[in-house]
């Protein structure tokens, strides 16, 4: 029964790990790219583009067919912007030091971090995917409410994943400092 439950875990571990692998591949985040995104810029510019693209897909309604440009159009925006953007000159703001952070949590296989921040970071990941789940349903059905409060949920939970990140990358670089 325990080896059972470990090779379960590790199976979680592993599919959850290939998951985030292939977003950051998705985005090109990788070496020096990392640092372009970690830009206010960029930062600020992604996060402002989901009612953007709500919009875009509810504009099938007056749009038809032709509300997939504008829909394609942010997708793109979404992939290439992490690495549109200059590496900021400081990363003293939450925001870069959120992105360094989740570069940190991605990186743990090879640079374990502080294993408290697992537990939060699996719940929110959830809450994140159950308000993305409410707002797929929401914009299906052209249902405001839902959509709206999928939305809500959607930017609190990653609000609050991306401050979870800060506080990995403060802990990371505490844990270098002392070394």
């Amino acid at each position: 029964m325990f080896l059972k439950l470990i090779i379960y875990k590790v199976r979680k571990l592993y599919l959850i790990m290939t998951l985030e692998k292939q977003i950051s591949k998705t985005f090109n985040l990788k070496g020096n790219n990392w640092m372009k995104h970690a830009n206010p810029w960029s930062i600020w510019t992604r996060f402002a583009t989901l009612p953007f693209l709500i919009f875009a897909i509810w504009s099938r309604i007056w749009l038809g067919w032709y509300s997939l440009i504008p829909i394609l159009i942010l997708i793109i925006w979404l992939i290439i912007n992490p690495t549109l953007f200059k590496k900021p000159k400081s990363f003293n703001n939450w925001g870069s030091k959120s992105v360094l952070g989740e570069k940190f949590w991605s990186e743990r296989k090879t640079t374990p971090v502080p294993s408290y921040h697992k537990s939060i970071i699996m719940i929110l990941t959830i809450l994140q995917t159950i308000g993305g789940i409410i707002l797929i349903i929401g914009l299906w059905k052209l249902d405001i409410y839902l959509t709206i409060n999928g939305t809500i949920i959607v930017y609190f939970s990653k609000m609050w994943f991306l401050d979870r990140m800060v506080w990995i990358f403060e802990d990371m670089n505490k844990k270098n400092i002392k070394k």
